[in-house]
């Protein structure tokens, strides 16, 4: 990219507006044929600030487009088994369709033990094994990670093709960059995943045409590390003083990048477009006798 010249804006805001119009129009033709609406459950644990955030933000978008949210709100000394006896009664009520429970949990609870109770069908984040394995199956019928199910469509959406593309993905996390790696590889990339642990991260960074970052580190990925021409999605998002910064030094990027994420604006709304979505496909498997080419 030449000195000066402006990046493409992938702009997460405006292209989740639309699938979410999409949604509502939908999710309206149901009820008006005499159909509830879809009920995702959505359970906090605790006081954690961002995650009351979150929440609002989730149910907020629920409320937009036509989807009940219901919030169990439970206290930060909540047992594992209260939780796990809450989710039982979740995943055995007709009417709830998606489940939802907000993470980080305190530490004393183990994150598998609540993971592994929310049924399959229910499983709207698509954490469970069996949405994970779905998707390194490549079974269309499993619940696809929101982050990832979010960047997919945001790339879909720009026309920014992923077949025989060199995808680098740094960070490995449980919810981002390890779902994430699969998905690519379903969009037939080549992908490489870098963590932690990685020598040289800025060799690997260089080989991208699409690098994305998923670490929480504020601006790691420096303008040096990323190759002339490259599509760059930042997952990031941290507070550095009063702003809101991601994983990407912005500046430095943008004179080297096709195409970029802005933080905020980029990947969080699509994130909550996907949880939307995942939401309405476990409705529509839900609703028993539910014939869409009778409607």
């Amino acid at each position: 990219m030449e000195k000066g010249v402006i990046p493409q804006i992938l702009d997460g805001k405006a292209v989740a507006e639309v699938i979410r119009e999409q949604i509502r129009r939908e999710i309206e033709f149901y009820v008006t044929k005499g159909l509830r609406p879809p009920c995702l459950a959505v359970v906090l644990v605790g006081d954690d600030p961002p995650s009351h955030i979150y929440v609002k933000n989730k149910r907020l978008a629920c409320e937009k487009v036509g989807i009940t949210s219901l919030l169990y709100h439970l206290p930060a000394n909540t047992s594992s088994e209260e939780l796990l006896d809450l989710i039982a009664d979740l995943n055995a009520r007709d009417e709830v369709d998606g489940i939802l429970v907000q993470l980080p949990l305190p530490p004393h609870i183990p994150l598998h033990e609540v993971i592994t109770a929310i049924s399959p069908r229910k499983d709207v984040d698509g954490f469970t094994p069996e949405n994970m394995g779905k998707l390194i199956a490549r079974m269309e019928d499993g619940f696809i990670p929101c982050t990832p199910l979010g960047i997919d469509l945001l790339l879909r959406h720009y026309n920014i093709p992923l077949k025989g593309k060199d995808v680098v993905v740094v960070g490995a996390g449980f919810i981002v960059g390890r779902p994430l790696s699969m998905l690519l590889l379903w969009r037939d990339a080549t992908v490489t995943v870098c963590h932690i642990h990685t020598k040289d991260l800025k060799r690997h960074t260089l080989t991208a045409d699409i690098l994305i970052s998923a670490t929480g580190v504020p601006h790691l990925i420096k303008g040096d590390m990323v190759k002339e021409g490259a599509v760059v999605i930042d997952v990031g998002i941290s507070r550095l003083g009063d702003k809101i910064v991601g994983d990407v030094d912005y500046q430095s990027v943008k004179d080297k990048a096709s195409a970029i994420t802005p933080v905020p604006g980029g990947v969080g709304p699509m994130t909550v477009t996907a949880l939307l979505l995942n939401t309405l496909k476990a409705y529509k498997r839900n609703i028993k006798g539910l014939n869409l080419n009778r409607l």
